[in-house]
């Protein structure tokens, strides 16, 4: 195959994202490698406009999105890892063909370009939505103690949600405060016109509602935010292979933006930047000051250029090995590496080297050095998700699978690895990445590699299992034909053989997912069930021990129990004594001070003049429960005495206000040295005392 179609083949795959390379192939064959005619075959057009298309469509299926290590969604098609600007290009002349069919996938930039036809009218009946295609968050509203169940449509706004709150919980809108909102979308949660669509919530949501009373709670997470931005932030920054950098940003740095500064310092392009140490929720728009890190933070950066140069090789592999004509059959691409990985298919990387075959070096010096070379080179060449091998001797892996209590023992598969055949890339790409492989491999065997690429390699590893297994387990491997692999060895331990193993199995390479699935599955039944008597037997003699155990803990447990209940008593009696003291002694110091305030206000009024005095005025005042107090002053006496009169008799001025009735004014907040005379106040006015 030329190179030129190579590239077809790759545009055609990541486009369409057909996986299987026969398929991709066979539509590329008809159209007789017409990109745009194969891409026309199989994206069949609608001529209906796009607004109406969108409203007419079913509610799209869930879909995950891709996160990174720090916990980013894709910001944009032309930040997806491995996109270039030649495939940006691209993917945009052909974008009116495909605008209908791929429209679950682009549904959210559907909605922001006709947001008039799509959100003219919003039902907050979730029923209603639901019929209606739009897209129905729940919250779950925590308050005083009680769960408040809320649906909306995924249109509505904040301010829709906080009168639904409203009319559950009867906390008006202006004293609501929530919590619970993501943090790179806390400032968006404060304007009551933000969609809830546009805040980045889950389906179902947590959110805590605090009421604002007139105490003056305040809801500092804005605050917060705010306080924030005009801080300056020291990141610190390491990388794999290259010096520490460290930067000094502003709160409003954009997370893009530190991204590009990256990238001009270190020459690591964005979409080779793989970031560790971001708090959830964060996006590219997010700032430093939203983020939720410290003004002191240390992230991580690893860059996946060579892992795009490794993709990009393989993949030059796989046309080197399949030979494409007329007569080629479906088959024959499933052994090809995978093609249609669209993260680096666009990539301007320079062409890389040929792919080392083997996984083990040859001649390589011992067990332990050439497991942990095989797991390595294994890790890399076929990437994740991938089965866990055991890294060290064989003997030590028999030890760990074999040697063990029955009911712990294990069996152990050899992997038997050849970079000469022809079934290792679908074997390797295709079975060992299922996860049902995996977890079986996990749960039911200890898993060890060898590569048998190189022959003094295969002849060390024959002398091992003849020392660690058998004569007959060296014979089996070594007369494995070589388009028989890879294969697995299933090895395993019973009562009858001592400390002796067998090969229990031996599973070839020319087998599809089922079958490998089936043949382990069987493999292990039968093991278990020759381990039955040796298990029952283990059972018996720890049921014993585990009845004394349980004795001893119970007694132990009873005694730590009764010990901490008197404990925690004789810790709530005093608290309870020390809070009544204290409380006593808070209140016998009010009382005294109080008096003290009185007594001084009692000594410090005038004499009250006889009826028969002239120049008096009677003064009577009126208390909070209708009583009246009532004296006689001389004119002369000054207000001060008044007050005087009125703590006297145990109200403090700090505590009430004495008003006039006619005209209404507060006595007690104008000057006290004014006479009464001044203040006309005679010859008898009535005065009322309030609380303040």
């Amino acid at each position: 195959m030329s190179e030129n179609k190579e590239d077809t083949l790759a545009s055609f795959q990541n486009i369409t994202g057909i996986d299987d390379v026969g398929e991709a192939f066979s539509h590329l064959e008809a159209a007789d490698w017409n990109l745009m005619e194969a891409l026309s075959r199989v994206m069949p057009h609608e001529d209906a406009p796009l607004a109406s298309t969108v409203q007419q469509q079913p509610e799209p299926p869930a879909t995950h999105p891709v996160e990174s290590t720090n916990g980013f969604r894709p910001p944009g098609y032309e930040e997806m890892p491995g996109t270039s600007n030649a495939a940006a290009g691209f993917f945009h002349s052909i974008h009116n063909q495909n605008q209908n069919q791929s429209q679950n996938s682009h549904q959210p930039q559907l909605q922001q370009r006709f947001p008039t036809q799509l959100t003219s009218s919003i039902n907050l009946d979730p029923a209603s939505s639901q019929n209606n295609n739009q897209n129905v968050i729940a919250f779950n509203i925590h308050f005083n103690q009680q769960l408040y169940q809320i649906r909306l449509p995924s249109e509505a706004t904040v301010e829709q949600l906080k009168r639904k709150i409203f009319d559950e919980t009867s906390v008006p809108v202006c004293r609501q405060a929530i919590r619970g909102w993501p943090p790179s979308k806390a400032s968006d949660a404060q304007q009551l016109g933000t969609r809830i669509c546009n805040l980045d919530l889950a389906p179902e949501n947590e959110l805590i509602l605090v009421d604002l009373t007139d105490d003056g709670f305040m809801d500092t997470e804005q605050d917060e935010v705010t306080q924030r931005v005009d801080k300056t932030f020291t990141i610190d920054i390491q990388f794999e292979s290259d010096s520490p950098l460290t930067l000094s940003l502003s709160g409003r740095t954009k997370m893009r933006e530190l991204k590009m500064n990256v990238y001009d310092i270190k020459s690591i392009p964005v979409r080779h930047q793989e970031w560790t140490g971001w708090p959830n929720g964060c996006d590219n728009e997010t700032t430093l000051a939203q983020s939720g890190i410290e003004l002191s933070h240390r992230f991580a950066v690893r860059s996946t250029a060579h892992l795009a140069q490794n993709n990009t090789t393989q993949h030059n592999n796989a046309f080197e090995v399949v030979n494409v004509d007329s007569e080629s059959s479906a088959d024959e691409f499933e052994d090809a590496t995978d093609f249609n990985n669209a993260e680096y298919i666009f990539t301007d990387s320079p062409p890389a080297q040929p792919l080392n075959r083997h996984l083990i070096p040859n001649n390589t010096d011992d067990e332990t050095s050439g497991s942990t070379q095989f797991v390595e080179n294994y890790k890399s060449r076929y990437g994740d998700p991938h089965p866990e091998f055991f890294v060290g001797s064989l003997e030590a892996a028999r030890q760990l699978a074999c040697l063990r209590p029955a009911k712990e023992r294990k069996l152990l598969a050899i992997y038997l690895h050849h970079g000469k055949s022809i079934l290792i890339n679908v074997f390797c790409d295709q079975l060992m990445k299922h996860e049902s492989i995996i977890q079986t491999f996990k749960e039911k065997f200890v898993l060890y590699g060898w590569d048998m690429t190189y022959e003094s390699n295969k002849d060390m590893f024959l002398s091992s299992l003849t020392a660690c297994i058998s004569s007959n387990a060296s014979l089996t491997a070594r007369n494995i034909k070589l388009d028989k692999l890879p294969a697995i060895m299933l090895v395993g331990k019973s009562r009858q053989l001592g400390s002796n193993c067998e090969v229990l199995s031996v599973i070839h390479g020319n087998i599809g997912l089922d079958d490998l699935l089936t043949r382990l599955i069987e493999t292990c039944e039968m093991f278990e069930e020759q381990l039955q008597v040796e298990i029952r037997q283990e059972d018996e003699r720890a049921a014993r021990d585990q009845v004394k155990a349980e004795q001893d803990m119970a007694y132990q447990e009873t005694l730590q129990a009764d010990m901490a209940k008197d404990a925690a008593k004789r810790q709530k009696e005093a608290s309870q004594l020390a809070e009544r003291k204290r409380l006593e002694s808070e209140r016998a110091e009010e009382d005294a001070r109080r008096e003290s305030i009185r007594l001084v206000a009692q000594q410090s009024l005038p004499q009250e003049p006889s009826e028969q005095d002239a120049g008096t005025s009677k003064i009577r005042v009126r208390k909070p429960t209708g009583d009246f107090l009532e004296r006689r002053f001389f004119t002369s006496n000054n207000l001060q005495d008044l007050l005087n009169f009125v703590t006297a008799n145990g109200f403090l001025i700090e505590e009430y206000k004495l008003i006039r009735s006619w005209p209404r004014r507060d006595l007690t907040a104008i000057e006290s040295s004014q006479t009464l005379e001044t203040l006309k106040l005679y010859p008898q006015e009535t005065v009322i005392l309030e609380e303040r």
